[in-house]
């Protein structure tokens, strides 16, 4: 078997490498420690490049890519630049070059800057309605959104009754929606990287008559035909890991206007829960 079919067409540079490291010689195990530790940049270099900066000859950089399966650096910038545009951290930076916290906060400031925009008054109003308004919140997270879904019904929980995360350990989705209905509201974050038949959960949900608060990055718009409000949140980031950043906000926001939505209810209830965090003693004053 040769090394590209042992690869095989579905694993990533990093993987193809991995695979077949051992069989690699001396000067193409040089280039590709060199790209492994640089995969972050692989999209924007040439085989010449590659060649100068890993102290190989072209010759060797071409071979490599050959015993990899691909036909040449063009083919090894585009699948680059499709693993990043999935959301897979192409990363391996070299010690500093994550220290530019310049850049890292231009990025982070535009992200935020085109994600409130895009959200403005009007949307946020329609969601904030919808989470005030409903007998229910459901928030669903799987795999990486996860975290912002605990976070958001932490916070919305803190101003009102009847939020619910989805799905709990054990459970699935199907258990949380069976009794909802257009009298409750659902917030699904829709985060890249999504489980396989994501399209089908938010499409199940939808056809409960449960409206859905859809939050995601560019890559879910196309979901948002089962959304009764849509809030994108760009994650671009100059690291190999994408940011949550404006997703966070976005929390943020939803959870702030909720609660002044309801102010008498809402200071009701965190009065009642600072009352059994100092009779249980749970917090730390």
């Amino acid at each position: 078997m040769t090394i590209e079919a042992a690869a095989g067409a579905s694993m990533n540079i990093g993987q193809r490498i991995d695979r077949s490291y051992g069989e690699l010689s001396p000067q193409e195990q040089r280039a590709a420690d060199f790209i492994l530790d640089h995969l972050s940049d692989l999209a924007i270099y040439s085989g010449t490049e590659l060649a100068q900066r890993s102290g190989v000859s072209k010759a060797t950089v071409s071979r490599l890519f050959r015993r990899l399966g691909f036909e040449n650096a063009q083919e090894v910038r585009e699948h680059a630049r499709s693993l990043r545009s999935l959301g897979v951290p192409v990363g391996g930076s070299s010690p500093g070059a994550s220290a530019d916290l310049s850049a890292h906060l231009v990025r982070e400031v535009e992200n935020l800057r085109r994600c409130l925009d895009a959200l403005g008054p009007q949307r946020l109003e329609q969601a904030t309605e919808l989470l005030v308004r409903s007998r229910s919140v459901t928030v669903v997270g799987l795999r990486n959104n996860f975290a912002l879904a605990l976070h958001l019904r932490e916070q919305l929980a803190q101003g009102r009754a009847g939020v619910h995360l989805a799905p709990q350990p054990g459970q699935t989705i199907a258990e949380e929606f069976a009794e909802r209905d257009a009298r409750d509201v659902a917030v699904v974050f829709a985060f890249r990287r999504r489980t396989s038949g994501f399209g089908r959960l938010v499409a199940g949900i939808a056809a409960q008559g449960v409206p859905i608060i859809l939050i995601g990055d560019p890559s879910a718009r196309r979901y948002s035909e089962f959304a009764a409000v849509w809030i994108e949140c760009p994650i671009d980031s100059v690291s190999p890991l994408d940011s949550y950043a404006s997703a966070m906000s976005v929390v943020n926001v939803l959870s702030s206007n909720t609660l002044a939505a309801r102010p008498r209810d809402s200071r009701t209830r965190i009065a009642a829960i600072n009352g059994l965090y100092d009779a249980l003693g749970e917090l730390e004053l």
